[in-house]
């Protein structure tokens, strides 16, 4: 009798519907073009307040030397500089969106076209220094944890921490130069300056990689060193299979989350480095471009630099995620179970 009130009392017999699962893609890309839109709005609202904020009248340098008061007022009027905030960035917000970032101050030309002309020097270079930096942070931090595992080759290990803190300790502007004195003035080996050839870019590729290689070849043997000694590794030494097999199947997989994590931070930083590094070597992309800018007091060509910069590494790190998510699916949902 009991059950069968139970069974008719209202609700009792009903089962909940369960939720609908959404596929973990679904989920992630949701997250992460969250993530960037995030990022954007912030970088707009960032580069809009900030540049007004550099020394100097940007209507003084474009009226020229001689200008009277008047003239450097009417310019000021028809850069749109004496407009309120409010209506200087829902133009600039605009621009933006509609990818029309308005004329440079100084030549007069559309920003877009000025970004898009140096941008393929700035992404020679930075590409090329990517590609270099993940190929050999990753053999040579690989390679040192095989040599000096179970504490051989110490004098290597020695050798491995040391050479590596030094390159890194050294500032990218000082490299530069003493690239340029060593390698390009001294021994005339390469151009010191220029884009007039292929061999130009060694330089600057060298000073941008040199940090970063050192950081991930670093991150790599640490991770290696611990990977090497873990029972799965030993259980395949134990069946005599190939070194080349043990590392491939199961050494370099388990070391890419840790190191792809890393490399995402250090690459978008290598952007940054790339300002400084194309100033050293006068190399005509976007870092020297922003550069020159900033000392013409040009605006609209600063902002579209620095905004055109933060997101191609913020898609940088986007792309990164992606992968990881690929090798690893427990990254979907950041190691978490649903």
């Amino acid at each position: 009798m009991t059950a069968v009130t139970a069974a008719h009392r209202p609700g009792a017999a009903r089962s909940r519907p369960r939720k609908k699962a959404t596929h973990p893609w679904v989920n992630f890309i949701i997250r992460r073009l969250g993530g960037l839109v995030l990022s954007l709005v912030i970088m707009i609202l960032v580069t809009f307040i900030i540049v007004p904020l550099l020394p100097g009248d940007p209507a003084v340098v474009v009226a020229g030397e001689g200008a009277t008061q008047v003239e450097i007022d009417q310019v000021r009027v028809e850069l749109g500089l004496e407009d309120p905030l409010i209506v200087q960035f829902w133009h600039y917000l605009v621009g933006v969106l509609t990818l029309n970032l308005g004329n440079s101050f100084a030549s007069g030309q559309p920003v877009t076209t000025v970004v898009m002309t140096r941008l393929p020097f700035t992404a020679e270079i930075a590409l090329i220094a990517i590609v270099f930096v993940l190929v050999i942070g990753i053999v040579v931090g690989l390679g040192t944890a095989v040599l000096t595992r179970g504490k051989r080759n110490n004098w290597l290990d020695h050798l491995f921490n040391l050479g590596t803190s030094l390159v890194y300790a050294v500032p990218n502007y000082v490299l530069a130069t003493l690239l340029i004195y060593v390698i390009g003035i001294h021994f005339g080996w390469l151009p010191a300056n220029g884009a007039e050839s292929l061999s130009s870019m060694i330089l600057p590729i060298l000073a941008i990689m040199s940090g970063p290689t050192c950081v991930i070849a670093r991150v790599v043997r640490r991770e290696a060193a611990t990977i090497l000694e873990m029972d799965y590794v030993r259980t395949a030494r134990g069946w005599r299979l190939p070194s080349l097999r043990v590392y491939r199947r199961y050494v370099v997989p388990n070391l890419l989350t840790t190191t792809l994590t890393l490399s995402g931070l250090i690459l978008a930083g290598m952007l940054g480095g790339a300002v400084v590094i194309e100033t050293v070597f006068a190399w005509p992309g976007l870092g020297k471009g922003v550069v020159d800018a900033i000392i013409a007091r040009d605006y609209p060509v600063v902002r579209g630099i620095i905004l055109l910069l933060g997101t191609l590494a913020t898609l940088l790190i986007l792309i990164v995620d992606v992968v990881l998510a690929l090798i690893d699916p427990r990254n979907l949902t950041g190691g978490q179970n649903d």
